[in-house]
């Protein structure tokens, strides 16, 4: 529910219908429009009687929002939402904000030569998977907290932000010790508690699209995320499971406008898991930031053929440092082309 205020209408008056609607425990937002203040409601507002408030003479109109998401939706917030990191970097606004590191951590020095490798070929933060959610209980499951123990020593020594996947509650704490921004992995993002969860952490979330999920599912997700009011959210198309076997996913290019449309949260995309293939991850790479992605995530390994995960999916830094050149190249062409942008 939005209530739209008429022209003129003052902050003490706003405040006071404010004050009312968080009587009935539902989620107040402010919403600055172009030529009127308007006020958003999430929750259970079954309760609240939309003709009521239209008899104050300072509000013009009460509007029922239709989406199941409302936090993540442009029609609670309609300008784009810019998330800060430690150090000063960005995602969101403009910006071409790129994530990049090995599927899991493995060592120490592997760590410490792939930061230094993806920083020197522009990457704002260092991604590494301590937890590794796998398919098959007999595949290597990460390190755990000795691998974000490495992430840290990582961070430290190549000032990169760094963010990792959480998979369970129970490492809360740490992570909101220790972790930049926290990653809710495709398998998790219906798991609506571990949401919940990290979400009262006040720290930046990624949040990946599950496999099978739509992009109104991801976006309830984000919602889960985004009603403690205390964390922001990165979206991450990652890929979804349809028929097609040549690739891992079929990467849905086509979701970066339509979540761009329908939501004022970040958009990155990952090519590594959307395709599976590292021959792959330039040219889908390239295609996202043309249809309009904040970022990306890519997975950088300095010896894929022996990496404990996902090795085929992995770039080296000498094609990671080639992919950054294109997809900048390609970025600052389209936004300085109005053509393009108008």
């Amino acid at each position: 529910m939005i209530i739209v205020f008429k022209q003129g209408t003052t902050d003490a008056q706003v405040d006071s219908i404010r004050q009312q609607m968080s009587a009935h425990k539902v989620i107040v937002q402010d919403i600055q429009g172009e030529i009127c203040h308007m006020i958003g409601l999430a929750g259970d507002t079954s309760h609240i009687a939309g003709e009521e408030l239209t008899r104050f003479e300072f509000v013009d109109r009460v509007v029922k929002v239709s989406e199941p998401y409302k936090l993540s939706g442009r029609r609670f917030h309609p300008s784009d939402t810019v998330i800060e990191l430690p150090g000063g970097q960005k995602i969101g606004g403009g910006g071409l904000t790129v994530m990049a590191g090995p599927c899991s951590i493995e060592s120490e020095e592997q760590m410490l030569t792939i930061a230094r490798d993806v920083k020197l070929a522009g990457a704002a933060l260092l991604r590494g998977g301590a937890f590794k959610p796998r398919s098959s209980p007999y595949a290597f499951q990460g390190l755990g907290l000795a691998g974000l123990d490495l992430m840290r020593i990582a961070r430290e020594k190549s000032d990169l932000p760094i963010v990792t996947e959480i998979m369970s509650a129970e490492y809360c704490d740490v992570f909101e010790k220790y972790v930049d921004v926290i990653q809710i992995g495709a398998r998790n993002m219906q798991n609506f508690p571990l949401l919940r969860a990290v979400g009262e952490l006040g720290k930046p979330v990624l949040l990946k699209r599950g496999p099978s999920c739509t992009i109104d599912e991801m976006l309830q997700a984000a919602d889960y995320i985004l009603v403690s009011g205390k964390s922001r959210v990165i979206l991450c198309e990652r890929g979804i499971r349809t028929f097609e076997t040549a690739t891992r996913n079929t990467l849905d290019i086509s979701a970066v406008p339509v979540l761009k449309k329908k939501s004022h949260l970040p958009v990155i995309v990952d090519p590594s898991h959307g395709t599976g293939h590292w021959d792959l991850v330039l040219p889908m790479a390239l295609a996202a930031v043309a249809a309009g992605a904040d970022g990306l995530m890519i997975e950088v390994h300095n010896n894929p053929e022996k990496a404990l995960c996902d090795g085929q999916q992995s770039i080296t830094p000498y094609l990671f440092d080639r992919l950054m050149r294109k997809a900048q190249k390609l970025h600052d062409t389209i936004i300085n082309d109005e053509e393009l942008t108008a």
